[in-house]
């Protein structure tokens, strides 16, 4: 009977030994757990923030290549406006200055025309020639000033580098000094540009 009771009691311990290492097992399983979660709640937040680095990386390169864009853009925006300006004032220019080349032309035979006109001549049959060839010179004339080109002004003019060309200095009385005493070839501009320079004797 006493065996009996010391094996009860026996059994009992080792029951709750058993019960013992179950919640100690349990225990350290629980505490597995725990670890494992907070690794993995690590893990996730690591990877989280990689995200968020790798999102941060990605936006930045985003508005990197939209302002190289955008700065492309506007250079071709303004080389465009520069060409269309520039083509603008050319056909400007064109269609201003377009009887300069047809005046240059003409320029030769005027002259030969003056210097027929200023000859010395006697007789009534050469002056009547003379008279149908001013009548040509001034209708020349008159196309030339339809077209803006005109003669440069010379006698008495102060002596201008940018229209007269100086090929004699010589002393006149009552000229000031530096203007122009005498003229020895027309010349022309067309509107605002020059075309041909005048070629003038200026008093020292």
């Amino acid at each position: 009977m006493v065996d009996k009771q010391e094996k009860s009691l026996e059994e009992e311990n080792t029951i709750e030994q058993d019960d013992v290492e179950t919640v100690e097992e349990t225990s350290t399983v629980e505490e597995q757990l725990d670890t494992e979660e907070l690794v993995m709640e690590d893990e996730n937040q690591d990877e989280e923030y990689e995200l968020e680095d790798a999102g941060s990386s990605k936006i930045k390169e985003l508005e990197t290549k939209l302002e190289e864009t955008t700065n492309r853009l506007l250079r071709l925006q303004a080389d465009y406006e520069n060409f269309r300006r520039r083509t603008r004032l050319e056909k400007e220019a064109d269609a201003k200055y377009r009887s300069q080349r047809l005046a240059e032309e003409l320029l030769p035979a005027i002259d030969n025309f003056e210097r027929a006109l200023n000859t010395q001549v006697e007789s009534d049959e050469t002056k009547n020639v003379l008279q149908g060839m001013d009548m040509v010179y001034r209708q020349l004339q008159d196309a030339l000033k339809k077209e803006g080109i005109e003669a440069i002004e010379t006698m008495g003019q102060p002596f201008d580098p940018h229209v007269h060309q100086a090929v004699m200095q010589v002393e006149e009385e009552g000229y000031d000094s530096n203007v122009v005493v005498g003229e020895l070839q027309k010349g022309y501009k067309l509107k605002d540009r020059v075309i041909r320079p005048a070629m003038v004797k200026v008093n020292q």
